[in-house]
C-alpha cells in the first residue's frame, strides 16, 4: 500500500487481526497504518530522534505512553509486527517502517552489532552480562531492555543483587551498564 509520503509499505493480507480506533470503532490492518503513519510525525520528527528516543528506557517508555494515549496500544503494535513481517524485530522497527520505510532488523541482527560494539570497551565479567540481556532481547523483545527487568536480570544470572554487585560493581554504574549499551542496539549502521 502506498501511504501520504509516495512510498510504498508492504503488510500481510492474509493476517486475519482487526484493529480497533481511538474511539472504539474496528478498522482493517490498511487503515490502522495509515493512522499510525498519520501519528508518528507528532511524536518524533525523524529518524534520528526515533532512534535517541528508543535507546533509552525512559524515553522509550514515555514514547510507548504517547503512542497508547493516541490509541496504538502495545498489543496493536505487536499485531502489526505480524502484519508488516516484523516479528523477530523490534517495535523500533515497525515505527522506523511505517514512518520511514525503514527496512526491518531482526533482533538477533541487532544484538550480535551491539556486542560487538561494545565488547572492547568491558571486561569480561561485563561483557557476559551484557551477553546474557542480549539473549533474553532476542528471544523476549524489548521489554527486556526496560529498566524494571534490571533486577530481575541480575536475580536471574547471578542469584542476588548484592552477588551482582560483588561481580559488576555498585548499582548506578550496573544501571550505567544496562542502559549504555543500548543505544548500539539502534543506531544507524553504515553500509
Amino acid at each position: 500500500m502506498k501511504l501520504a509520503d509516495g512510498k510504498e509499505r508492504a503488510i500481510q493480507s492474509m493476517v486475519a487481526t482487526t484493529f480497533w480506533s481511538a474511539d472504539g470503532k474496528p478498522m482493517s490492518a490498511a487503515q490502522f497504518l495509515e493512522a499510525l503513519f498519520g501519528a508518528l510525525p507528532a511524536l518524533f520528527k525523524d529518524e534520528d530522534q526515533l532512534r535517541r528516543i528508543w535507546s533509552v528506557p525512559e524515553t522509550r517508555k514515555a514514547l510507548l505512553e504517547r503512542l497508547g494515549d493516541a490509541g496504538f496500544s502495545r498489543d496493536s503494535l505487536a499485531e502489526m509486527q505480524k502484519v508488516v513481517s516484523a516479528e523477530k524485530s523490534d517495535i523500533f522497527d515497525v515505527l522506523a517502517y511505517v514512518a520511514f520505510a525503514r527496512a526491518p532488523v531482526p533482533r538477533t541482527d541487532r544484538a550480535a552489532y551491539a556486542g560487538e560494539k561494545v565488547r572492547n570497551s568491558l571486561v569480561a565479567e561485563q561483557q557476559a552480562f551484557i551477553d546474557f540481556v542480549l539473549d533474553h532481547y532476542v528471544r523476549e523483545g524489548v521489554d527486556e531492555l526496560d529498566d524494571t527487568k534490571l533486577a530481575p536480570l541480575l536475580k536471574l544470572r547471578y542469584g542476588s543483587i548484592d552477588d551482582a554487585k560483588g561481580k559488576l560493581g555498585p548499582v548506578p554504574k550496573i544501571r550505567d551498564l544496562f542502559v549504555g549499551f543500548q543505544r548500539h542496539l539502534y543506531e544507524m549502521r553504515q553500509s
